[in-house]
Formats: structure tokens, C-alpha cells, sequence
């Protein structure tokens, strides 16, 4: 009886999730652009949630939803277990949409090495202009 609840108790503890690697982030401070020509610019304040465990670096990129093939860039950072990526740890292209509002989309890596050793990915989007 004892080795089955044993094997019960270690089923329970597997069927319970991990808690997911989450980003978060708004536009503010970031300067007016709606020509369709993008500013360089620092990127947004991203709070951390759940950074996988061994995570040493964290790979940023923004997509436009609307316009996929557009390049805004991102940046990569190091990661020493901070909660928060304030603005200025890299530089990209910013949103600036040129025919109304598109929705914007940065996904942020987890890795274990600079240039791989993916350990988990976080996506958060918003619309721009808001």
C-alpha cells in the first residue's frame, strides 16, 4: 500500500504544470511615429515572470502582426536573474504604422548560450497606436 501511494504521490507532482515564462510591456515614453519610417530607438521596460531556470541570456525580437516581413529587429540581453529589463538594453526599430493602428508582437527567448540553447519563449503583444 505504502509503495502505491508512493507512485500516486509522484504522478500528482508531474501532473501539475510548470509555471510559464511570461513578458510584459507597454509603449510608454515611446515617441509618436506613424509615417511607416521607424525610429531607432531604446527598447520598452519588459517585467520577467517565470524566467526558465539556467536562463543566461534573453533573446528580444518584435514583429508586426500585419506586416510580417518588415524587420523592427530586438536585441539580446544577459540575464542574472532580475525581474525587470529597463529601456536602453538594446536598440530597435519602432513600431509606425503608416495606415492606422497594427498590432505588434515581441517574443522574448530564453536561452543557456548567447547564440542558442533555447529554454523557453515568451510572447506579449499590443497595438500601436493605442
Amino acid at each position: 500500500m505504502l509503495k502505491f501511494a508512493m507512485i500516486a504521490a509522484a504522478a500528482i507532482s508531474f501532473a501539475v504544470p510548470a509555471s510559464a515564462f511570461e513578458i510584459a510591456f507597454t509603449w510608454d515614453g515611446l515617441k509618436s511615429c506613424t509615417s511607416g519610417s521607424p525610429n531607432t530607438v531604446a527598447n520598452p521596460r519588459f517585467v520577467l515572470t517565470d524566467v526558465p531556470e539556467g536562463t543566461k541570456f534573453i533573446r528580444f525580437k518584435l514583429v508586426d502582426t500585419n506586416v510580417r516581413d518588415f524587420d523592427h529587429g530586438g536585441g539580446v540581453v544577459a540575464y542574472s536573474g532580475q525581474d525587470v529589463i529597463e529601456p536602453g538594453a538594446f536598440k530597435y526599430k519602432s513600431p509606425c504604422p503608416p495606415n492606422g493602428a497594427h498590432k505588434y508582437e515581441w517574443t522574448a527567448t530564453a536561452q543557456s548560450k548567447k547564440s542558442g540553447g533555447k529554454l523557453g519563449t515568451a510572447k506579449a503583444s499590443r497595438t500601436y497606436p493605442e
